[in-house]
């Protein structure tokens, strides 16, 4: 038999301003390798990592995206091999001279007739799944709960047909900290928060030890705990229970209640202007901001003219392309709430003496990302083009539609538990060097930035954005597709792979005040 023709060299070049390039070839290419164009390899480069498409001097300015990514430390002759060795990263931008709602998006024509089938709920929310949480108030009784809640998965859930899943919101807060030091309010408003997440029917249930620092009164207000026949707390410490079969029993006992009430619930046809998603990126590489990203901005635009709202997050991973995005605000307000959160973050950091070295990853680096500016300028893609309608605060609640900027860090976990608490009941997130990462309080939708991941974990990857790289399908063409898995997933019609195998990730808290 015939060996195969070899591949034919490819690149993806962005803007036409730009000086580098990205290697789309799986396993990346040897010197010698010419492409279309006729620029030929010096040498080798990795499949993601940048080639310049011109000679660069030392010193000179580096484009990608359009914009500066980082300047050359030596000469880099035209098909070299662009990394982080060879590159000098710019500066942040300055947050005092910025440009503040200067260049507002006009709205996109509505987006009307799309609708989920989803749980509406007293206070007006939706969720996309219908699930029974248990709130811890301290980690002492997280063994507790989890212990009741595989009990009440065994011997409860099977007469509710009608309910998702049972969880248990354990965490490691709640004594041993500073609970009134500046910054405790965020970990504590986000506890109540998730408890509210749509997708939970919005009626919380505590388990608390008795002693601990975060009192149930203290992580939410009396008119908030649900309305049964019995109080919707159990303290372990309460002198009416002896045991702790007793304990689990009164869990159990409450549960039980909170099921009846569940399993009544139905979907009902709601517009897609009911959905909160979130977007996220995940051991991304440089072709996430080629495929993946770009394909879940552009249904974010979609979203916003459906009238839901969408958050993108990650203040590191926003704070070098914050002078593209406070132009973008639909009011000098939001722009300055966005400078705001900004500086905020830029302090936290200062105080732990880290510098922007710390992201990207040492995997995002094998992806072919150099540095934070090259991710970030990848990352914002996601955001779409529409305008930034408002800023959510750590661990607060979304009252705003469109477009919003959820302020959390970037470690994928405390990203997604903040924005559950943001009201969130679905999750968009982004990966080039993969992740089996999953959420128990709201489905996720995982997008592939390259096919060769995706081929390789079928059963983990949900879509497949990667023929964007090489002309097979279109950002337009994969954000309709994916706007249309948003709303089948949704409505339960179909389910993403971490559903499927139970891939639950903790709940992770952003607890900046000091632990004493």
């Amino acid at each position: 038999m015939a060996a195969p023709a070899p591949a034919r060299p490819l690149f993806v070049q962005l803007d036409p301003r730009d000086t580098v390039a990205i290697v789309v070839n799986e396993g990346g290419l040897r010197a010698g390798a010419r492409f279309d164009s006729g620029l030929a390899l010096v040498e080798d480069v990795p499949e993601a990592h940048k080639v310049a498409l011109v000679d660069i001097p030392a010193g000179a300015s580096i484009l990608r995206y359009g914009a500066v990514i980082g300047y050359a430390k030596v000469d880099i002759p035209r098909g070299s091999w662009v990394h982080d060795e060879r590159m000098r990263i710019p500066d942040a931008p300055a947050l005092d001279s910025l440009s503040l709602a200067t260049d507002v998006p006009a709205p996109q024509p509505p987006l009307e007739g799309y609708t989920f089938e989803g749980y509406v709920n007293d206070d007006g929310s939706v969720g996309t799944r219908n699930i029974l949480a248990i709130t811890t108030t301290v980690q002492c009784v997280a063994p507790t709960v989890d212990y009741a809640v595989r009990r009440i998965k065994a011997e409860l859930l099977p007469r509710y047909p009608n309910v998702d899943d049972v969880i248990a919101l354990t965490h490691q807060y709640g004594c041993g900290m500073a609970i009134d030091a500046p910054g405790a309010e965020i970990p504590i408003r986000t506890l109540r928060n998730l408890a509210l997440n749509p997708n939970l029917g919005g009626a919380p249930m505590i388990v608390s030890l008795g002693c601990e620092q975060l009192q149930p009164a203290r992580l939410m207000p009396s008119d908030v705990l649900p309305v049964l026949a019995a109080p919707g707390v159990v303290r372990m410490q309460d002198e009416s229970l002896h045991s702790f079969g007793e304990i689990v029993a009164a869990i159990m006992e409450m549960a039980e209640k909170r099921l009846q009430k569940l399993d009544q619930r139905r979907r009902t046809t709601r517009p897609a202007s009911d959905l909160v998603v979130g977007t996220q990126c995940g051991g991304s590489d440089a072709f996430s901001g080629v495929t993946a990203n770009p394909a879940v901005g552009f249904a974010s635009d979609l979203l916003v003219r459906a009238g839901a709202t969408v958050m993108f997050s990650e203040v590191t991973e926003v704070r070098d392309a914050i002078h593209l995005l406070t132009p973008r605000a639909v009011n000098e307000r939001v722009a300055r709430d966005l400078v705001r959160e900004m500086a905020w973050f830029d302090d936290y950091l200062e105080r732990g003496g880290v510098d922007r070295s710390a992201n990207p990853s040492p995997g995002n680096k094998r992806g072919g990302l150099t540095n934070i500016v090259e991710k970030t300028l990848g990352a914002t893609v996601k955001s779409g083009t529409s305008a930034i309608a408002g800023v959510v605060p750590p661990g607060e609640r979304a009252t705003t539609k469109g477009l919003l900027f959820a302020a959390t860090p970037a470690s994928d976990f405390l990203c997604g538990t903040l924005q559950l608490a943001a009201g969130m009941n679905l999750h968009l997130f982004t990966t080039g060097r993969g992740t089996p990462y999953g959420l128990a309080m709201a489905p996720v939708i995982k997008i592939a930035s390259r096919s060769a991941l995706a081929a390789r974990w079928p059963d983990l990857i949900d879509l497949d954005a990667g023929p964007i790289a090489t002309g097979n399908a279109t950002v337009e063409e994969m954000g309709w597709q994916l706007f249309h898995m948003i709303l089948d997933v949704a409505s339960g019609k179909k389910q993403t792979w971490a559903e499927h195998w139970g891939l639950h990730n903790d709940m992770a808290l952003f607890n900046p005040a000091p632990v004493v």
